[in-house]
């Protein structure tokens, strides 16, 4: 699965159409997020049943990312974009039919199964375009680092906005609306890219094994158990801890105070995955790659992770110390946050780079599904701890929580070897 270098303007045009897919699906896939937690909360959710909604988006994506790698290396990489984009407008207008006299239970069981679905729609366009950059990147001048940089720092900015997107539409359009024009917008993006999309993607190859899925390399392994965890430090806070600890300090509880929360909270989310974003495309600056060896970008995984475990830890502590929400904590929490936010992206953006250095090009669909099946993994925990976490013991043990994660994460990346091995797992 090779592509020809003359071709470079060509490939170009290709991760340019696959850039653009998967903004439009981020956006709406942020955007849907924000929706989905601030209503249910406003109907009286529980932390837990909150954090219930989105289970089934990570299982989703676990088992899709091991499946799509084949489906990809068999099929080729624009069918499982094209099916991405495609299931995302179905589980959107699935989502419309949510009915608001349905009993709580039924509400969860249907909002998880359509978040399922989205969950699968994610990861089967995350993982072709994640892909596609080793197969269309200049080799040269750090050339992979900074596509896959760009590809995912953009990302993640643009699902920065739909975070703030998704809970303007809530307090303007309502629910149904919201999601409704989503689907159109998302609907027309997906046509306006089937027909423009140009070629330099492989087409699949009909010898390709499922079980070729699992990996022998051990670097591979590794980072995507340093994937689990760096991930789960993140979700454990960033799914329902802080936004529900925020509703509850922002929040009067009349309609009026909902609304001002939501756009709070929406704010505040949509400046973190943006800073998040922008420190992503920074990442290979921040980290001299062009002019580092990649043994010297491996032994860095496991220093910027430690790097990383200080804030959550710090957090701790500072919640520990105010037995009560007062403004200074919320003003340490966003500050402190922010600043998690920064080195978990150049944590996040080395790993992306690393698991596409590690992989070879006739495997990159496989290796990557792995890899991102162990992010989903890695959210999984990180959802249901996050619930779970803060109904038990509140803001304290969802930042403890965190920090254990991470210090998980940085055990892991030191793992790595600079001189990978061919070795059987």
């Amino acid at each position: 699965m090779s592509h020809p270098s003359p071709d470079r303007p060509e490939g170009l045009s290709a991760y340019i159409a696959v850039t653009a897919a998967y903004w439009a699906f981020m956006l709406t896939d942020g955007a849907l997020r924000m929706l989905v937690l601030l209503h249910f909360h406003s109907l009286g959710f529980s932390p837990v049943q909150l954090a219930y909604l989105f289970v089934l988006y990570e299982i989703a994506g676990m088992v899709t990312n091991l499946c799509a790698g084949w489906i990809a290396a068999r099929f080729g990489l624009t069918s499982t974009l094209y099916a991405g984009l495609s299931l995302q407008v179905v589980a959107l207008l699935a989502l419309t039919q949510l009915d608001p006299s349905w009993a709580i239970g039924t509400s969860v069981a249907f909002v998880m199964c359509v978040q399922g679905a989205s969950g699968v729609a994610k990861d089967l366009a995350k993982m072709s375009s994640k892909s596609a950059v080793k197969l269309l990147a200049p080799s040269e001048g750090g050339g992979l680092f900074r596509w896959v940089a760009v590809l995912t720092g953009s990302k993640n900015a643009v699902k920065g906005v739909g975070f703030l997107l998704g809970a303007a539409l809530l307090a303007t359009l309502g629910f149904t609306w919201a999601v409704l024009a989503m689907a159109l917008v998302l609907a027309v993006i997906l046509i306006a890219v089937a027909l423009l999309m140009p070629g330099g993607l492989p087409k699949g190859r009909k010898g390709a094994k499922f079980s070729e899925v699992f990996s022998k390399s051990a670097n591979v392994n590794w980072l995507s158990a340093a994937r689990v965890f760096l991930f789960g430090a993140r979700d454990v806070w960033f799914v329902v801890g802080i936004p529900i600890y925020f509703y509850a300090v922002l929040s009067d509880g009349s309609e009026a105070g909902n609304r001002a929360a939501f756009f709070m909270i929406g704010s505040f989310m949509a400046v973190w995955v943006i800073l998040y974003g922008a420190v992503q495309a920074s990442a290979p600056r921040i980290l001299k790659a062009k002019s580092r060896p990649e043994s010297e970008l491996i032994h860095a995984a496991r220093n910027w992770a430690a790097a990383l475990f200080v804030v959550p830890a710090a957090l701790t502590v500072a919640v520990l110390l105010s037995p009560a929400p007062q403004m200074w904590l919320t003003g340490v929490l966003v500050i402190g946050l922010l600043v998690f936010g920064a080195i978990f992206a150049v944590n996040s953006a080395l790993h992306s780079y690393l698991i596409l250095a590690f992989t070879k090009s006739e495997r990159v669909t496989m290796d990557v599904g792995f890899y991102y099946m162990a992010n989903a993994a890695g959210r999984l925990i990180g959802t249901l701890l996050s619930g779970l976490t803060y109904q038990i013991g509140g803001l304290p043990l969802v930042l403890g929580t965190a920090a254990l994660m991470v210090a998980l994460a940085a055990l892991t990346s030191g793992r790595l070897s600079a001189e990978p091995q061919e070795v059987a797992v």
